[in-house]
């Protein structure tokens, strides 16, 4: 027997659809959305429409594709444009680094070699005092560019791939000002 007092027991919620926001948008450990294959999938969608149609607004392009508001579409628009620019990127990254690579190699082999130095087109020669024997004097200089070199060729590849930490700057200390012909006595 019921005697209507008792709440109203809530309704069973429909599970979403297969192109619901919710089932297209996944959540990782943390709660934040990451892109699938379907959201991927509707961001080309939305961007070759956009690219068809110009005249379209963000809000049109969300009600379309199923995007939760305008910022998402655009947001789904800025997404799929980076990815037809990403394995053009992605190459050009990888070419330099095979040119980078080929400078580091040059550069080593360079630092390996002996190098003699030269003068008036003769090889300065200089009496070894351990041996007694005289032998060519050796030149540092080709050597130190080329550590030069390699130091700068990895300081690229460590931009190109972005592997070294962002500047921090911190700023402490305070200002302190002056009046300068007036006693502080005479302030308070």
């Amino acid at each position: 027997m019921t005697t209507g007092n008792e709440p109203p027991v809530p309704a069973e919620p429909e599970p979403p659809g297969p192109d619901t926001p919710d089932t297209l948008r996944q959540r990782d450990g943390r709660g934040r959305f990451t892109r699938s294959i379907k959201t991927a999938r509707r961001d080309a969608a939305a961007a070759d429409y956009l690219a068809e149609h110009p005249g379209t607004t963000y809000r049109q392009l969300a009600r379309l594709f199923g995007y939760y508001d305008h910022k998402d579409a655009r947001i789904g628009i800025e997404q799929a444009k980076a990815d037809v620019a990403r394995p053009a990127v992605t190459k050009l990254i990888a070419d330099e680094s095979q040119e980078l690579d080929a400078l580091y190699t040059e550069a080593v082999a360079i630092l390996q070699r002996n190098h003699v130095t030269v003068s008036h087109g003769r090889i300065v020669m200089w009496r070894n005092p351990d041996t007694g024997q005289e032998e060519p004097l050796q030149d540092d200089g080709p050597r130190l560019q080329a550590i030069q070199l390699a130091l700068r060729v990895r300081e690229s590849y460590r931009k190109l791939h972005g592997l070294d930490q962002p500047a921090q700057v911190a700023v402490s200390g305070a200002v302190r000002y002056e009046v300068v012909g007036v006693d502080p006595a005479d302030l308070a």
